[in-house]
């Protein structure tokens, strides 16, 4: 382990149970020593030091894998396991056969945006429905084979889902500490099936952070956070994935919704880690987008470059990234700093028209995703993308993740009309409300007529 601020190295049982240096106070990364093609040094492997694996046999192999029976090769993220040696013995695996997400060409968003080669890389289409199922399998193996009972989370909704499945998976407890009345009832109803104990708190998503480091430091209870390193080991998994399905050769850009940055973080650790290790001949640049109300990244990067954050008070319907005080962003700015990306930020109007566009596609998304598309149409008209380029779009929720934002939307009860601006003429095509008829046939083709 590495802090991301001083660079302090620890050995693995050093690691404290808040997951921040003792020195700084910054967050540890996962290094592997050897990777690097620049250093001259070998592949560590069980403390063995030999030469860096060879990239076209990992290639391989990895390919392989796809049409074996065996669960740590049928799950997207453990089929890449040579460059997550996190455990001991491959036999504390916990998956749900995550990962093996589909790339989908959005043909009507690059026609709409004028742009040549639009993807969304679609992580809503995981086991519990979003992106943390990927780190979520890592991290919480690593609690199972250290032989924790309880795991525990503080979330916005997402996490809680994907921890309280894991858990069961495992024969394990979990712990979920949400902000009361902020999380998609959706979200709240996985964690609830799923068996977890869940208590709502009277704070936001923050307080929830705070309270749950306390009570991490008393109990023994394995956090499983964003700030768990192993986490976004496994998060990084998506990277390869996107780079495998265009046969290896990355797009331009990838552009991820921003709310605790881990994600990004992430993706841009794994597209660096292929680099070094000659799997890719380059990386794309790693752009972010927040919501206009929760921005404390946007607006580090306009104010100081990114060298201070001042936490906000955050407000936005797209709850997966209502996060004022984002634990990850140093780790964000240096991936989006390394790779050449920006940071950029949606209107509520902008998500919602951008979530709407999306559905249009036949996929759909959770509102947060949404954001991705809002910063390509900025990027595109600012000249930072070009039309040439190829673009992959993160989602990171599947779109019944938030029902009930989708209806208030077609049904004109999502914005007010001063949040909807100059947006309202695209916005009222977009939407596709209900329409109630007698039972006639007659009724039912002349409607069907009007839509011709």
């Amino acid at each position: 382990m590495r802090c991301t601020g001083c660079a302090r190295a620890i050995a693995l049982p050093d690691l404290k149970e808040n997951f921040r240096c003792p020195e700084c106070g910054d967050l540890y990364e996962v290094e592997y020593p050897g990777w690097s093609t620049q250093n001259g040094r070998g592949f560590v492997d069980g403390g063995v030091r030999c030469n860096p694996p060879n990239a076209s046999a990992l290639r391989w192999l990895w390919k392989e894998r796809r049409s074996s029976t065996e669960l740590k090769d049928q799950s997207g993220v453990w089929r890449f396991r040579e460059l997550l040696p996190i455990l001991r013995d491959e036999q504390h695996i916990v998956s749900l056969r995550e990962g093996n997400t589909p790339l989908y060409h959005l043909v009507r968003t690059a026609d709409a945006t004028g742009a040549d080669r639009v993807f969304a890389k679609h992580q809503g289409m995981n086991p519990t429905g979003s992106f943390k199922d990927t780190g979520m399998t890592t991290a919480l193996s690593v609690a199972y084979e250290r032989g924790f009972s309880w795991v525990a989370c503080a979330s916005t909704g997402n996490t809680s889902a994907a921890m309280a499945a894991y858990a069961a998976r495992a024969g394990m407890r979990s712990l979920v500490l949400i902000p009361e009345g902020k999380i998609a009832w959706g979200k709240l109803s996985q964690a609830l099936d799923y068996g977890a104990l869940t208590i709502q708190l009277k704070t936001d998503f923050d307080g929830c952070v705070e309270v749950l480091s306390e009570v991490v430091r008393r109990a023994p209870v394995y956090l499983l956070n964003s700030v768990n390193p192993y986490r976004l080991e496994g998060q990084k998994t998506p990277a390869l994935e996107i780079a495998e399905q265009m046969n290896w050769d990355v797009p331009d850009h990838v552009i991820v919704p921003g709310g605790n940055l881990a994600n990004s973080s992430a993706l841009g650790k794994g597209f660096l880690e292929m680099k070094q290790l000659g799997l890719v001949d380059r990386v794309p640049r790693v752009s972010v987008v927040q919501a206009e109300g929760a921005n404390p990244l946007y607006r580090s990067m306009r104010e100081s470059g990114g060298e201070r954050l001042e936490p906000v008070e955050a407000h936005t319907r797209a709850s997966a990234i209502r996060i004022g005080n984002p634990a990850s962003w140093k780790k964000c700015r240096n991936v989006v700093r390394a790779t050449g990306g920006w940071v950029e930020q949606a209107t509520e109007a902008e998500i919602a028209l951008a979530k709407a566009e999306i559905g249009a596609e036949g996929i759909g998304c959770e509102p947060a995703s949404a954001v991705t598309l809002v910063g390509l149409k900025k990027f595109l008209a600012e000249g930072k993308i070009g039309v040439h380029e190829t673009v992959v779009l993160l989602l990171t929720g599947h779109t019944l993740k938030d029902s009930d934002y989708t209806i208030d939307y077609h049904r004109g009860k999502l914005l007010r009309d001063e949040e909807i601006g100059d947006l309202g003429a695209e916005i009222e095509i977009t939407r596709r409300n209900t329409i109630e008829l007698e039972a006639d046939a007659e009724a039912v083709l002349r409607e069907l007529e009007k839509a011709q």
